[in-house]
């Protein structure tokens, strides 16, 4: 048996069924959650770092939208925040960086 011990998305049981393999699955409980999706994102953004492309992007979004609704907000909630601290103090768009202040 193949031992993988982490948090995967919820179709990845189908698709191992698909490939003539038995997945071996349960659900995890509200904390054990929170700890997975937490690792989830280490992993994934880890993994942008090594191969640097949009899928990888794609991976931590996810992961950043399932952290937020376990504390009880939706995308949309999100990307309202999201834009509204982008309206107060920006974004990242003029490359800034910050050496200190006198």
């Amino acid at each position: 048996m193949t031992q993988y011990n982490k948090l995967v998305r919820d179709k990845i049981p189908q698709i191992i069924r698909h490939s003539g393999y038995t997945p071996i699955t349960r659900v995890l409980d509200d904390a054990e959650f929170l700890t997975c999706l937490e690792s989830k994102l280490d992993e994934e953004v880890a993994e942008f770092h090594r191969d640097n492309n949009i899928e990888e992007l794609a991976d931590i979004l996810e992961v950043v939208y399932a952290l937020a609704e376990v504390d009880g907000y939706s995308k949309d909630d999100l990307n309202r925040i999201c834009n509204e601290k982008r309206a107060a103090r920006g974004g990242f768009r003029d490359r800034i960086f910050l050496e200190g202040k006198e």
